[in-house]
């Protein structure tokens, strides 16, 4: 059975450790920090990215300053030289966490949401997910819209993520089943551009009460563990 693992990491750094994770990135990571406005988007930014670098290293055997990342097909990161297809990996980060994904020969795909108040959430839905997304998301009560929003959001973006289509695939052409049910692809409509065909797995991650995540891979024989980064995790980037 293929393998697919996930790290969630806690992104409230000290000032001193957010700065030893500044020093391992490349430098076109630092050009896309430092076009943050806000002191605390760029230090999710590198606090994250850094996070994925220790990943990878670990992956690698290599220092996380030697991880080498490019730009694929769409635009969606994955590694450079020798290492190139081997490992497929993704990253998102929001709120106070990050969640990598990352799996040998399989697309992956990953996002967390920081569940926040939302008051038209019915009316986001509408215009950007299926009919029978929106459906299922209308019998929600008003106290639970807001988790099965934001976890449908998880579920639908981590689809995309591991396809890699980025923009270039419609949220309301494909539809998953909604918290709080179990998460699965439902159905997909392509249009030569992009296809869902095949096996998909999908999983739930547990990043704490304030936050959803979901998991997915394009396998269906597929066993997915997750794991946490250590506290003290940038102490060790060196």
């Amino acid at each position: 059975m293929s393998a697919a693992r996930v790290w969630i990491v806690d992104l409230g750094l000290s000032p001193d450790r957010l700065h030893r994770c500044d020093a391992v990135l490349d430098g076109a990571e630092r050009l896309r920090a430092d076009r943050f406005l806000r002191p605390a988007d760029r230090a999710r930014f590198v606090a994250s990215h850094a996070a994925l670098r220790t990943v990878l290293a670990d992956v690698l055997g290599l220092p996380p300053a030697e991880v080498e990342i490019t730009a694929g097909p769409g635009g969606k990161p994955e590694l450079a030289g020798a290492a190139r297809g081997a490992w497929q990996f993704n990253l998102s980060h929001s709120g106070a966490r990050a969640v990598i994904g990352i799996a040998r020969d399989m697309p992956i795909g990953v996002d967390v949401e920081a569940v926040r108040p939302i008051v038209d959430a019915l009316r986001i839905a509408r215009a950007h997910f299926a009919a029978d997304e929106v459906s299922a998301l209308s019998r929600a009560s008003r106290s639970t819209v807001e988790r099965a929003f934001f976890g449908l959001w998880t579920r639908k973006e981590a689809v995309v993520k591991a396809l890699g289509s980025g923009l270039s695939l419609p949220l309301d052409r494909f539809s998953v089943t909604v918290p709080p049910e179990a998460p699965r692809l439902l159905r997909a409509v392509g249009d030569g551009s992009w296809t869902l065909d095949g096996p998909w797995s999908l999983a739930d991650l547990d990043c704490g009460a304030d936050h959803l995540a979901t998991v997915a891979v394009r396998s269906a024989a597929v066993a997915i563990t997750s794991h946490r980064l250590s506290d003290d995790w940038p102490e060790h980037l060196g």
